[in-house]
């Protein structure tokens, strides 16, 4: 291949009780990148739309994962990226993530596919430290893995990919509103109580195994979080009233994506998800700010090529 054309989707980190640990991918919504081989050598950003983002690689998410991963494989040929941003960037549904992951996908598949997929995830990790702050891989995993992705450990990197329900849906509203991930970051305090972190477990591997053995009720009971909710959620305008429609609504759990201003909530069925959509919009139909709703199944394949 000469030159492709990719989708990359929106994810949603933490899951609640999975901080940093655990993702999901999304298929309604998401970036577009092109990328193409070139004689010049080098990678090199050539236009971005939608977003006024720099094009210098060293600024860039998807240029500085991008280049860990050029740099790695050394192509004899150089490559040129175009970034077309439908996902806004400070959403919690994983802007940064997709521009990364989609930057070492796109460069992989000119070069022939010499690693896997799960290989590429450390790279796309060396974009979000850019924009974060911090090497984590809770969306980058899942964008590039599809479904749910549960990063085992850090050092060394072990990824494991979760199946889910086929009936698993997500609403998720975006105030538009921006909150940068470092500034989210810094309000999460360093210590939890024992007492907390048990709970956390406990529900972790609670959602894990239901959705393993697509028990909805016992996904459900497992969407909370002890660790960064209760600080977080002070940041994000009417968010009470959000996860308390979604709960009247028949939403099977709900909370913040990824670190913020989105809040998501898990249905069974799609007609939940969008009966959950309409509460949400009533919720904030009177703030002074914009906002929009997505419903969309989990999306079992993450990335993929569109041309």
């Amino acid at each position: 291949m000469d030159k492709i054309k990719i989708f990359s989707p929106a994810t949603i980190a933490n899951v609640s009780c999975g901080f940093d640990v655990l993702g999901l991918c999304l298929e309604s919504v998401g970036d577009e990148m092109v990328f193409e081989k070139v004689d010049k050598p080098g990678l090199r950003i050539k236009e971005i739309t939608g977003a006024d983002l720099p094009l210098e690689l060293e600024d860039n998410v998807a240029g500085v994962a991008g280049l860990s991963l050029f740099n790695r494989l050394n192509p004899s040929f150089g490559i040129e990226m175009t970034i077309h941003k439908k996902i806004k960037a400070g959403s919690g549904i994983g802007s940064s993530a997709a521009s990364a992951a989609g930057a070492v996908f796109g460069i992989n598949a000119l070069c022939g596919y010499p690693l896997t997929n799960k290989e590429l995830v450390y790279h796309a990790m060396q974009g979000e430290a850019l924009a974060s702050g911090a090497p984590h891989a809770d969306n980058v995993a899942p964008a590039l893995l599809g479904g749910f992705a549960l990063i085992r450990s850090y050092d060394p990197l072990d990824i494991v990919s979760i199946p889910s329900p086929d009936n698993l849906y997500a609403t998720v509203i975006h105030p538009q509103i921006e909150l940068r991930t470092k500034d989210s970051r810094s309000v999460v305090r360093q210590t939890i109580s024992l007492q907390k972190g048990i709970r956390q477990c406990g529900n972790l591997a609670g959602l894990i195994s239901g959705l393993f053995t697509s028990d909805y009720d016992l996904i459900g009971r497992s969407l909370h979080d002890e660790f960064v909710e209760p600080i977080r959620s002070l940041l994000i305008p009417n968010f009470d009233g959000l996860k308390q429609a979604a709960a009247n609504s028949g939403a099977l759990g709900s909370g913040i994506s990824g670190a913020g201003p989105s809040v998501f909530a898990l249905s069974k069925g799609e007609s939940v998800a969008l009966a959950v959509a309409d509460a949400m919009r009533d919720v904030v139909a009177q703030a002074n700010y914009a906002f929009e709703i997505h419903v969309s199944k989990i999306n079992p394949i993450g990335i993929k090529i569109l041309s």
